[in-house]
């Protein structure tokens, strides 16, 4: 009698999306019908939320713990992971529905029948981590030296990212001149309301950080360095704090109406692909409108892995998603921070909230469980 054919689900990315959809599937997937590989850069996952401080002092030696090892990722180890670097897809010739195979650098494939997208952003300057973990250390060596000697300190982007830089580098270099260079008006972006921008940077200015609005820095070698208006800036490191995009350069081998202009994977509400039923794409590099954020994960992995099972089980997929409610916490430091959370008329809540929940601790144990590990 012939063997079972077991079906491949293929998730390409490990990071908060690419690992919550792992370790569901890893939990409900029947080992004799399907088999499950997860396909990552890097030997560990990330923790962003918290590479900020990572990367700006050592104190807390916090790349013990934000370096996260897949270790118990896969319940009852349900699966595989594979190290590699995904370069492109290769759609197979029966049709869009019949699978195909993720191409790794070292040209090998792995096929798959049902396959997920999360391969997350690409960030630049002291966010920009390399896949190794012996450069990924040395990076941030690297980072906490050019912070540590740096005579006066530019951001360029105010968003989330420019302001907690700016936070974590006053707590750890108080007579240290930072300064915001924002391309708007207000810090942060128009998906949160005014009142709420203005309590920002009322609190990062209290901790006499400078910024500039709406201007720009285009000459990130040449110190001291000015504006695109011409004004000076007083700052021998210049450091991009500007927003990701999206890590899709190998999606567009899937064809060119699968990616939009900011190359973010055009998604129908069940997570799948407007172009292909059986590839599924969550995390940071869809193309929904909402703010791009780890904590928005755990839900389209929810969805996305229920549709998933559904089809495994000869089902139609039907689980969709709506959006979720705008949350943020922007941390001043380990002690300071203003948060937002998009419910009722808006609620903007203060430092003993913003520190509490991320400010102290980062989120890194909370992170941490969610991949299997005790701490």
């Amino acid at each position: 009698m012939p063997k079972a054919y077991r079906k491949s689900v293929v998730v390409v990315g490990g990071g908060a999306a690419g690992a919550a959809i792992a370790r569901i599937l890893s939990a409900k997937i029947k080992p004799n019908t399907a088999h499950l590989t997860l396909v990552t850069a890097r030997p560990f996952a990330l923790h962003l939320p918290a590479a900020i401080r990572m990367t700006t002092t050592a104190e807390g030696n916090l790349e013990d713990d934000v370096l996260i090892p897949y270790d118990n990722l896969l319940v009852n180890n349900n699966g595989t992971i594979k190290v590699g670097l995904v370069a492109s897809i290769e759609r197979s010739k029966e049709g869009k529905s019949a699978g195909g195979s993720v191409v790794l650098s070292t040209n090998e494939r792995i096929h798959y029948d049902i396959l997920v997208l999360a391969p997350g952003s690409e960030w630049s300057g002291p966010l920009a981590f390399p896949d190794d973990r012996a450069a990924v250390l040395q990076h941030i060596k690297s980072w906490r030296r050019n912070f540590k000697n740096a005579r006066g300190i530019v951001l360029v982007g105010g968003g989330a990212v420019g302001c907690e830089y700016a936070g974590e580098i006053r707590d750890a270099f108080p007579r240290k001149k930072v300064t915001i260079v924002h391309p708007d008006s207000q810090l942060l972006n128009s998906a949160y309301p005014d009142k709420y921008r203005k309590r920002v940077e009322k609190d990062i200015t209290s901790r006499s950080i400078n910024v500039v609005f709406n201007d720009y820095v285009d000459d990130f070698t040449s110190v001291p360095t000015t504006t695109r208006s011409g004004r000076p800036l007083d700052g021998d490191l210049i450091v991009p704090t500007f927003g990701s995009h999206p890590a899709t350069g190998f999606v567009k081998s899937l064809g060119s109406k699968v990616l939009n202009s900011r190359g973010q994977i055009r998604i129908r509400p069940t997570f799948q692909l407007e172009s292909y039923s059986n590839v599924y794409a969550i995390g940071d590099v869809t193309n929904w409108e909402e703010q791009k954020q780890a904590a928005k994960a755990p839900k389209h992995a929810q969805i996305a892995a229920a549709n998933i099972l559904a089809q495994l089980s000869g089902k139609e997929p039907k689980t969709t998603y709506s959006g979720q409610p705008e949350l943020i916490i922007i941390t001043n430091g380990k002690k300071q921070g203003i948060s937002f959370v998009g419910m009722l008329w808006g609620i903007t809540l203060g430092n003993w909230f913003s520190s509490s929940m991320k400010g102290k601790e980062l989120m890194v144990s909370m992170t941490r469980k969610g991949y299997g590990l005790s701490k």
